[in-house]
C-alpha cells in the first residue's frame, strides 16, 4: 500500500513544523561579513578563519574562496 501526502507551506512554516532553529541571525550576520570583506572593511583573512569554523573545507575549497575575496578586492580597489 502506498499513501502520497502533499503539505503546502512556505519553507518557514515547514522549519517550525520540524522543530529546526531559525537560523536567520546568523546567516544575515554571515552575509553582512561577506559584504563588508568584499568592500574592503574586513580582511579577507578574518573570512577564511570564520568559514573554517563554521564548515571545514578541504584547501582547494578554501583556496577558491581566499582567490575570489582578493579578486573582487582588486576589482573594486
Amino acid at each position: 500500500m502506498k499513501f502520497n501526502v502533499e503539505v503546502d507551506c512556505t519553507p518557514e512554516e515547514a522549519r517550525r513544523m520540524m522543530g529546526l532553529p531559525d537560523l536567520t541571525p546568523v546567516h544575515e550576520k554571515y552575509i553582512a561579513s561577506l559584504t563588508g570583506a568584499l568592500d574592503g572593511v574586513v580582511q579577507p583573512e578574518m573570512v577564511e578563519g570564520m568559514m573554517r569554523s563554521w564548515a571545514p573545507m578541504s584547501d582547494a575549497g578554501l583556496s577558491f574562496w581566499r582567490q575570489m575575496l582578493e579578486t573582487s578586492g582588486k576589482s573594486t580597489g
